[in-house]
C-alpha cells in the first residue's frame, strides 16, 4: 500500500512538469508561427475599407495597414511585445502584466480571442456541451455495441459469425470517421438515392429552441436523436474495431488461462465459468481505458464536426487554425493536456481498483 501510495504521489508531481513542458514547447511554436493579432487587424481592415469603397482602389492596393502606434498597442495588449518565457510567465498567470497584476490561466483567464474578441474561456465553455454531448455518448454506445459482439466473436471463435464480423470491423476500422459521415449523408440524408431520413449536418433544427419553448417536447426530442445518428456513428467508428478485437481477445486469453481450466474441472457451470469468472478478468483492459477516454471526450473531432456542420470544441479549434487565433488553440491545449494527464492517472487507479494482482512500485 505504502508503494502504491508513493507512486501516485510521484505522478502527481509529474503533472505540473508536463503540462510545462508541452504548453511552452506550443507556446514557443505559436509564438514564432505567421498570423496573429496584428495580420488579423490588417485583415479586417482592409475588408472594411474594400467594403466602404466598393470593392474598388482600397481592394486592389490592399487598403491602408495599421500604423506603428496601432500595431505596437497591439502586441503590448496581448503580450506579445515580451520575450517567450515572459510572455508564457504571463500567460501562465505567475509573472505580472502591464498593469502589474497576476493574470492568467491559474486565475481562470485564458486571455481574449483575436478572432472573436470575447475571453477564450467562455468560447470554449459555449462549445463544451455539444462535444461532450457526443463524445459521452458515442463513448457508451461504444461499450454497449463492441462489448457484447467482442464476447459473442471470441464464443464463436473462427465460426462463420466471427469471420463475418471481423470483415465489417476492419472495414469499420479502415474508414475514418468524417469519410462516413459523408457516406451516410449522401444516402440517407439527400434526395440523390432517395432515402433522405436523417437531416443533412447541425446540431439540430434553427426552430429547436421556439419549439421546446412552445411545448413540443416529442417533436424536440426526435429532431436531436435525427441529428444525432450520424455524427454519432462517425465517432464510433475510430473506436469501434479496437474496443472489439480487444474485447475478444482479452476475453480468449482469459478462457485457455489455469484457472478457467480448473473452474471447468471442478464441475462449474460453463455460464458461471465464462461470465462470472473469465469475463470479468477481460474487463479489465476495457476499464483502464475509461481515464484516457477523458480527452477523446472533451476534444471532439474537428473532422467529423466540419464534415456535420456541427458547432463544437472539434470545429472551433479547425476554425481557430485557420485564423492563427492562438489564445483558443492554447486554451484548448491546455484544458486537454490536463485532462489527459489526469486521466492517465485515473487509469492507473482504475487498474489497482480492479485488478489486485497489480502493485505499483
Amino acid at each position: 500500500m505504502h508503494g502504491m501510495m508513493s507512486y501516485f504521489l510521484r505522478r502527481l508531481l509529474m503533472v505540473p512538469i508536463t503540462f510545462i513542458l508541452i504548453t511552452l514547447m506550443v507556446y514557443a511554436v505559436f509564438r514564432k508561427t505567421p498570423g496573429g493579432p496584428i495580420e488579423r487587424a490588417e485583415m479586417m481592415l482592409r475588408q472594411s475599407q474594400a467594403t466602404e469603397g466598393g470593392g474598388g482602389a482600397a481592394e486592389l492596393t490592399g487598403g491602408e495597414g495599421l500604423t506603428k502606434e496601432q500595431k505596437e498597442q497591439l502586441l503590448k495588449h496581448f503580450h506579445l511585445d515580451r520575450s517567450i518565457p515572459v510572455g508564457y510567465l504571463i500567460w501562465l498567470g505567475v509573472w505580472p502584466n502591464d498593469s502589474g497584476h497576476f493574470s492568467g490561466i491559474l486565475e481562470g483567464d485564458f486571455g481574449r480571442s483575436y478572432r472573436y474578441n470575447d475571453p477564450v474561456l467562455s468560447q470554449i465553455a459555449s462549445k463544451f456541451p455539444v462535444s461532450i454531448y457526443f463524445g459521452l455518448i458515442g463513448y457508451i454506445a461504444s461499450w454497449i455495441v463492441c462489448i457484447p459482439l467482442g464476447i459473442f466473436k471470441a464464443l464463436k471463435h473462427r465460426s462463420l459469425f466471427d469471420t463475418g464480423t471481423s470483415f465489417l470491423v476492419f472495414l469499420g476500422y479502415s474508414i475514418p470517421g468524417f469519410v462516413a459521415a459523408l457516406l451516410l449523408m449522401l444516402f440517407f440524408a439527400t434526395d440523390n438515392y432517395g432515402m433522405k431520413i436523417f437531416p443533412l449536418g447541425d446540431f439540430r433544427s434553427q426552430n429547436w429552441n421556439a419549439m421546446w419553448e412552445a411545448g413540443n417536447y416529442w417533436w424536440c426530442i426526435k429532431d436531436q436523436i435525427s441529428h444525432t445518428i450520424i455524427p454519432l456513428i462517425a465517432y464510433m467508428m475510430a473506436s469501434f474495431a479496437a474496443m472489439t478485437i480487444l474485447m475478444k481477445n482479452s476475453l480468449l486469453d482469459n478462457l485457455g488461462a489455469d484457472y478457467v481450466r480448473t473452474a471447468f474441472a471442478k464441475g462449474l457451470p460453463e455460464r458461471r465459468v465464462i461470465f462470472l469468472h473469465a469475463l470479468r478478468n477481460s474487463l479489465i483492459p476495457i476499464c483502464v481505458g475509461i481515464g484516457n477516454a477523458l480527452g477523446l471526450i472533451f476534444a471532439g473531432s474537428f473532422l467529423i464536426e466540419k464534415t456535420c456542420n456541427i458547432d463544437g470544441m472539434g470545429l472551433l479549434g479547425y476554425n481557430s487554425l485557420l485564423e492563427r487565433d492562438y489564445p483558443i488553440l492554447l486554451g484548448l491545449l491546455a484544458i486537454g493536456v490536463m485532462l489527459r494527464l489526469v486521466g492517465n492517472i485515473l487509469s492507473d487507479i482504475i487498474l489497482a481498483w480492479v485488478d489486485p494482482r497489480v502493485r505499483f512500485q
